[in-house]
């Protein structure tokens, strides 16, 4: 995801871009499943103020359109972008709704060609070594890991850096605080993906202030990391 700044997203995929990624905005990447659109302004403030800008919301519930056209209206210091996109049609609602980056759980040639024509930096998903050299191949560098845990985790990722060091990464799917720093440590990882920052019962009370606090540690999981 050749991506871009906060304050002036650009095209995804394209070679050569100087502009800094999405992925290093914060360690992590809260993954976000918004059951009621009317938790999402007060939810993004929560974690923009715990230090996590870039926020996904995932395209699997009937109001996360709504989510994310609310957060990129009300909460500008956020970098919202859509989740679980996999069709086309997702693409253009989502960047109509004020998708700023988008993410697939993995990619075909007719979902890249719309990700990568829709003006906004995209992060496809992959699970396998076909799938890594097939986007370096077109010219993209930074994709989604997943499901991480499942596909091989660590070790994985650590065996595709010799190999293929151009590639960069952010690993989703069953990771929580405890893995996270062991991810982040890999050279080809630059942020994670999780929700743990976001546990039903927080949200379910609206208790936004614990949800700051956890953003906030997640924000810090990198501090101790020095072997990038």
């Amino acid at each position: 995801m050749a991506a871009s700044t906060p304050s002036a997203p650009g095209s995804s995929g394209s070679p050569g871009s100087s502009d800094a990624s999405v992925l290093d905005l914060a360690p992590v990447v809260p993954v976000v499943v918004v059951d009621d659109p009317a938790d999402a302004v007060p939810m993004a403030r929560a974690l923009v103020a715990g230090g996590l800008p870039a926020i996904e919301v995932t395209l699997r519930t009937p109001g996360a359109l709504d989510a994310i056209r609310a957060i990129a209206a009300e909460v500008p210091e956020a970098v919202v972008g859509a989740g679980t996109v996999i069709g086309p049609a997702q693409v253009e609602a989502a960047v109509a709704a004020g998708a700023r980056f988008l993410v697939s759980p993995g990619w075909t040639d007719l979902l890249l060609e719309s990700m990568r024509g829709s003006g906004v930096p995209f992060l496809p998903g992959v699970s396998t070594t076909s799938e890594v050299v097939a986007l370096l191949e077109r010219g993209i560098t930074e994709m989604k890991f997943f499901p991480a845990e499942a596909a091989g985790g660590t070790a994985y990722l650590k065996s595709l850096y010799g190999p293929l060091p151009q590639a960069r990464f952010c690993p989703t799917g069953g990771i929580g605080p405890g893995s996270a720093p062991t991810y982040l440590a890999l050279p080809n990882v630059a942020c994670v993906g999780g929700s743990w920052m976001l546990p039903g019962d927080a949200v379910g009370a609206r208790d936004w202030a614990r949800v700051t606090g956890l953003a906030a540690e997640a924000a810090g999981l990198s501090a101790g990391v020095t072997s990038r």
